[in-house]
């Protein structure tokens, strides 16, 4: 090869260390700058989104490349499954029909808002309950609350949260058929701010995907890493998740990540 091209053994080895410590350099810089997301991030990103950060912050990287790196250092985003006990169904008759008929599409934010309420087991109260209203235009949760107990009261206070946070008025407000979404008091609220009821089909998830899609990931990334044991590490650790992060700093495709 030296003949061909007419080049020094010398020169042809020199090019070559050069070009093999240039790939080095930037495999080992690409290496750090994937470890400090990875941790600045609570371990919680995976390779997707640390591709993402990593090109907005001027280093650029395919997408397979931040996969062997994360591979060599040993980081990845922890996906589990827990046991979830079954929602208490309404044996009444829902106050109104599906509305969103599973178009999640919107124009702007008080549009549409979803809410629902999932399971959080700790060790001093067993099962514990989280009641979220998600806006799907922006998918921020502006209305939560978290109890011992699963009672209309835990909705209740969740909805007044979202009118402090939102003008309802005209807005969809779509649950699933639970008890406490089918009460007097809970529909009456809603009326009175002015909002419209829509429910989901018995037995169908997917009618409520988005929010049924966050509780899932909060489980993920909060949850089951963090692993808070009490009640109260556990309303603290929601509070930092919701309100300190996940509203204000989580990267999400709808949101143009």
């Amino acid at each position: 090869m030296c003949k061909i091209f007419k080049i020094s053994r010398a020169t042809y080895y020199f090019n070559l260390n050069k070009t093999t410590t240039k790939t080095q350099e930037r495999y080992e810089l690409l290496s750090s700058q994937i470890k400090r997301i990875y941790e600045e991030n609570s371990k919680i990103y995976g390779a997707p989104k640390i591709h993402v950060i990593l090109n907005r912050e001027g280093y650029p990287a395919s997408i397979k490349l931040v996969q062997r790196i994360m591979r060599a250092l040993g980081l990845s985003s922890i996906t589990r499954k827990k046991y979830k006990p079954q929602t208490i169904k309404s044996k009444v008759e829902a106050p109104a029909s599906n509305l969103l008929k599973q178009d999640f599409s919107t124009t702007s934010t008080n549009e549409k808002i979803v809410g629902d309420i999932t399971y959080i087991y700790t060790k001093d109260f067993g099962w514990t309950y989280l009641a979220s209203f998600m806006d799907l235009h922006t998918n921020e949760i502006k209305g939560w609350d978290y109890s011992t107990t699963m009672t209309t009261d835990i909705v209740l206070k969740a909805l007044s949260k979202l009118n402090l946070n939102s003008d309802l008025t005209g807005c969809i407000i779509h649950t699933d058929q639970g008890s406490q979404y089918t009460s007097k008091d809970y529909v009456a609220k809603v009326k009175d701010l002015g909002a419209t009821l829509s429910y989901s089909r018995k037995g169908n998830p997917y009618d409520n995907a988005p929010i049924e899609s966050f509780h899932s990931v909060l489980k993920k990334e909060l949850i089951y890493q963090s692993k808070p044991k009490t009640f109260e590490e556990t309303k603290k650790s929601l509070f930092k998740y919701i309100e300190g992060w996940y509203n204000n700093h989580r990267i999400q495709k709808k949101l143009g990540y």
